[in-house]
């Protein structure tokens, strides 16, 4: 069973669709095609059923999918291993996080880390969805949720606060949400329901049921600015607000706390590229405090 077949394989599963998995990989989609026709071929097996709304695994599809994914966890675990014994200050470092996190700390960090070490790339991915380390999605992520998987090692970084904001222009136009109206007369902006579910059902322990959703968005940063904007009120990161003059904190009493959590792979906590990353984002967080 050829690993690379294999590997296609798994993302076809994972996304769905030819197209979905070569993106995934960095293929071409006829090549993809061909690896899971070759795979379909060595097992003698139809993997999956090509429908209109996407390729669906069959039973022996379901069963291939476990025997490759403890082929994918061998694999991974085997570079990561051998990652672990790479002392060298080159290379690339995959570093998963959000935009806001990115944003206000990791570009420092980054800066900071090319003073020291220039041969070190940065491939940074930003998303509230959370990076698979053990499927070596990403080598460092920046999490606001402490993980349980033993594998994983991790750092409290810094405890946040989120505080209810709205423009100036919008308070001179609407003025400011009175406590216990759950917004009423009022608009929102909060994240979309399939990033975040449940996150419009209250504002800093306030309902929500009563507001009009102005904008929904997949992204930290453009809530801030769509606030900014006056499209509406919004929960923002405090230590980001003052970047935004035009904001004004409402209800300053009230606020959410949250953790940020630096996690990793216990197989590259000695890789030497993948230690001075983490160093550089350690520093920036104590500095801030």
């Amino acid at each position: 069973m050829d690993w690379d077949n294999a590997r296609i394989f798994l993302a076809i599963y994972r996304v769905g669709t030819l197209r979905g998995a070569a993106a995934l990989l960095q293929i071409d989609q006829a090549t993809a095609g061909r690896r899971l026709a070759a795979l379909e071929s060595s097992l003698d097996a139809r993997l999956f059923l090509r429908t209109p709304g996407g390729y669906v695994p069959t039973a022996a599809g379901e069963l291939a999918f476990a025997a490759a994914e403890r082929m994918e966890q061998a694999a991974d675990q085997l570079q990561r291993q051998m990652q672990g014994l790479d002392h060298r200050l080159s290379g690339v470092v995959r570093v998963a996080t959000s935009e806001t996190v990115a944003s206000y700390f990791i570009m420092e960090a980054i800066r900071r880390l090319h003073l020291q070490h220039p041969d070190i790339r940065i491939d940074l991915s930003t998303s509230i969805q959370i990076s698979n380390l053990t499927r070596r999605e990403a080598d460092l992520a920046i999490r606001n949720v402490k993980p349980d998987n033993p594998d994983l090692i991790q750092r409290h970084l810094a405890r946040k606060e989120v505080g209810l904001y709205a423009s100036r222009s919008y308070l001179a136009a609407h003025g400011e949400p009175r406590p216990g109206t759950a917004f009423a007369g009022h608009t929102l902006v909060t994240y979309q329901q399939a990033v975040l579910p449940g996150w419009s059902d209250t504002f800093c322990g306030e309902p929500t049921g009563n507001g009009r959703v102005a904008i929904e968005l997949n992204s930290g940063v453009m809530i801030i600015e769509a606030v900014a904007a006056g499209l509406g009120i919004g929960e923002i990161p405090t230590h980001m607000a003052p970047s935004y003059p035009d904001l004004v904190r409402i209800w300053p009493s009230r606020s959410e706390d949250y953790d940020l959590w630096l996690v990793m792979h216990g197989d590259l906590n000695r890789t030497a590229r993948v230690r001075a990353v983490a160093d550089a984002i350690i520093d920036v967080f104590e500095a801030d405090k």
